[in-house]
């Protein structure tokens, strides 16, 4: 088992991004790192009912490297090199999110990058698209160290990236920050959506409106939205 507290809040992710939309059914999972070499992440058991039902049970401690020896009846994610590689290339990232969020697949798949063409609406949001989201060109299963390897190198130093025709890779100091950061990304995605289903081109924000914006810090961009996700979620009764 992992240390209690990681695999609360891992458990919590799973359930908060499953209810947020990103993860359907049993796709997905999210990974914290140790302070001893390992990893805790969501793991799939005898009682699998999928992301939005993840308890802290389901979430284990394993080996950053070497084979996975999960309990007995739990099985890792096919996709664990996504975990293990970025962990490995990234010692300042602690958590790794990857879910399958609609709009992120649907935009790249109809050629949109996700550029800064909002403003106030997500700061955030914007301030990942101005910095440029890096995209792996493969729509395979990451389930080998030599794809997770080309997964962290396409990914290199940036917080988030696109997965096409796949879904995504959100990392963070805190499952707070990776979290928030992957519920951006399909924002924007949400919104570059609607704005290019007219045709028109849509530009870019200004350079000029861009210095303007405030960079609010993580307690206002990252632990309040957090929170505002998990009491949504508490309402719903999950």
């Amino acid at each position: 088992m992992s240390n209690h507290g990681d695999a609360e809040q891992i458990a919590l992710a799973c359930r908060v991004l499953a209810h947020q939309g990103l993860a359907e059914d049993i796709l997905g999972h999210v990974s914290v790192r140790g302070d001893d070499d390992t990893l805790s992440v969501r793991c799939r058991g005898p009682r699998e009912r999928g992301l939005l039902f993840t308890e802290a049970e389901d979430v284990h401690r394993i080996e950053l490297e070497g084979t996975p020896r999960p309990p007995a009846g739990y099985a890792v994610p096919n996709e664990l090199p996504i975990h293990r590689e970025i962990l490995l290339a990234r010692p300042d990232v602690r958590v790794v999110v990857h879910v399958h969020p609609p709009a992120v697949v649907a935009a790249d798949l109809a050629g949109l990058p996700l550029r800064p063409i909002i403003g106030a609406y997500n700061i955030p949001a914007m301030r990942l698209a101005d910095r440029g989201i890096p995209v792996y060109p493969r729509g395979v299963l990451i389930s080998s160290s030599e794809l997770g390897k080309a997964l962290a190198g396409t990914l290199g130093d940036a917080p988030v990236c696109v997965l096409r025709g796949h879904g995504i890779v959100a990392t963070g100091e805190t499952v707070a920050q990776a979290v928030v950061r992957a519920l951006n990304l399909e924002s924007l995605a949400r919104m570059t959506l609607h704005a290019t289903s007219s045709g028109n081109p849509v530009p870019e924000l200004s350079e000029e409106d861009i210095a303007e914006l405030p960079d609010l810090g993580p307690g206002f961009n990252d632990d309040l939205v957090w929170r505002s996700a998990v009491a949504k979620l508490e309402h719903a009764g999950h």
